[in-house]
């Protein structure tokens, strides 16, 4: 199947690599095949899921410049379905050094199809930008999902995201479609979460996920000890996972947004392999 999800919002702090983080985790766990493509310069993905990105030799970096084979980038994590490409620190300086190359907004793209069919979903953790790196990873995409976190300032950049996404899809990405709004941070104790989740319902019905992700204490403590949250409350022993055991909101809610994800390409919740499930 082979299919390129960007997370995308140029507004920084809404749940865009706590969203690639646990998504991605979700539907390796419903045995998915996935990888994480981290490309903001922080590697904040690498690092949420136990993985150092100073460690990594080969990486985003290295395989956009040439210097090393995108395959050469993958990296086993300790969830079994999950690999990551990890981000460094000087994608910081990428842009500049492609502003003047020739048909710059596609180097991602023929990198990363290399690759495409090795999985079945993956994954590209973008930087709060919306610059060259960004609209590389928007053209290198089957569609975009944009976390949408519940204040009111998270609203205001949404109309200048949703143009360049409109002209990326325009002008170098015709088949781009809008996977989705997920909405982030949400307190059921204040008015201004229940507006935000109604107005982005008003405005964008048909592609907001009925899915809405809690403000939540253990979504934000799992990255300090390098896993997803569901590892943290899922029961795991020995690499095993078993849903049922799940114990937090947070967790479970990025696996019923891996769920939705799944029905909404038409796919089972647990992957089938061998004719079973």
């Amino acid at each position: 199947m082979g299919k390129i999800i960007s997370i995308v919002n140029q507004k920084g702090g809404v749940g865009k690599t706590t969203t690639a983080i646990n998504l991605s985790a979700s539907l390796a766990v419903l045995d998915y095949k996935v990888l994480i493509v981290d490309t903001d310069p922080q590697a904040n993905a690498g690092s949420g899921i136990g993985i150092d990105s100073k460690d990594q030799k080969n990486n985003i970096y290295s395989a956009l410049v040439g210097h090393s084979k995108i395959k050469d980038c993958i990296i086993e994590t300790q969830i079994p379905n999950l690999h990551l490409i990890s981000s460094h620190i000087d994608l910081a300086g990428f842009e500049l050094e492609i502003v003047n190359q020739v048909a710059r907004e596609y180097i991602l793209k023929e990198i990363i199809h290399e690759i495409k069919e090795d999985y079945d979903f993956i994954l590209i953790d973008c930087s709060p930008s919306l610059g060259l790196m960004v609209i590389n990873s928007i053209v290198a995409s089957d569609s975009v999902l944009i976390p949408v976190q519940c204040e009111y300032f998270a609203l205001e950049g949404i109309a200048k995201l949703q143009n360049t996404i409109d002209i990326i899809k325009k002008r170098l990405n015709p088949s781009l479609v809008m996977e989705g709004y997920v909405l982030t941070m949400y307190d059921a104790r204040t008015n201004l979460s229940k507006m935000v989740v109604d107005d982005v319902r008003k405005y964008f019905d048909t592609v907001c996920f009925e899915t809405i992700v809690p403000r939540n204490v253990k979504l934000a403590e799992a990255p300090s000890y390098g896993v997803p949250a569901l590892l943290m409350f899922s029961g795991d022993k020995d690499g095993e996972f078993d849903i049922k055991f799940l114990e937090n909101k947070g967790a479970i809610s990025y696996i019923d947004l891996a769920k939705e994800l799944l029905k909404r390409n038409n796919l089972p919740e647990i992957k089938e392999v061998d004719g079973t499930k």
